[in-house]
């Protein structure tokens, strides 16, 4: 359990998926009250959704936190936040199901979460990812389930890391505010052919809001470069 020696805990989770689906991977990051790194965990998942990936980062996390020490938990996927925050009493007292009648996704890691939070103080951080001077923790909680993602394995403090993951550059950000995608700004190594794939000279992130490692295969897309499967998808 973490937690306990500190007044209060500040944390970031995250998740990655390679395809969504495809290999997924969790990670979080906790820091002490000054936002010092001290502790950080990423687990694979298989082939996952990233909405699965995100939700296990923050069941994981709530597990691994001391629940009688407050928590405030930074996250960039707006979907997890408010499926935990919002949505849930809604899918409650509807019996699991969503205000259209069906099914409530990933239910099994939502009903989880309930329990985790019921009893606790937990304050939910909105951080946007992959900014220029972005959150650090969440830049490192990225990384971490971005690499785990991709190797299928543990790592983290509990299994003999004694560095911090590197978070990627923030360099993408800038092409895509601008709406250009140079090769520097879009991580791209050289232009696409029409409808083509290339390898991503740096990671990056899609505009469905997810990041693509470095080598991973990305294309071009009116908002610059992502995951080949998104290059329809409306931003």
């Amino acid at each position: 359990m973490i937690g306990g020696m500190n007044e209060s805990i500040i944390a970031a989770c995250d998740g990655a998926s390679k395809g969504n689906p495809g290999p997924a991977a969790w990670a979080w990051v906790v820091a002490d009250e000054q936002g010092r790194p001290e502790r950080w965990e990423a687990g694979p998942l298989g082939t996952a959704t990233n909405n699965v990936a995100e939700l296990t980062a923050l069941r994981e996390l709530l597990e691994s936190t001391d629940p009688s020490v407050p928590i405030e938990v930074r996250m960039d996927s707006q979907y997890a936040m408010n499926a935990v925050t919002k949505w849930l009493p809604g899918w409650k007292r509807n019996g699991w199901k969503t205000s259209g009648g069906k099914p409530v996704a990933n239910q099994e890691l939502v009903v989880a979460i309930d329990v985790l939070l019921t009893g606790r103080s937990v304050r939910f951080t909105y951080v946007p990812a992959h900014q220029v001077d972005g959150d650090p923790l969440n830049a490192l909680a990225d990384q971490a389930a971005s690499e785990a993602a991709v190797t299928q394995r543990p790592a983290g403090t509990a299994h003999g890391a004694t560095q911090l993951p590197a978070p990627a550059p923030a360099r993408a950000t800038e092409g895509r505010r601008s709406g250009t995608a140079t090769k520097k700004a879009g991580g791209a190594s050289r232009p696409a052919r029409s409808g083509g794939t290339i390898r991503a000279r740096f990671a990056g992130r899609c505009h469905c809001g997810k990041p693509y490692a470095a080598q991973d295969m990305i294309a071009k897309n009116p908002n610059g470069w992502g995951h080949p499967e998104c290059r329809t998808a409306p931003a």
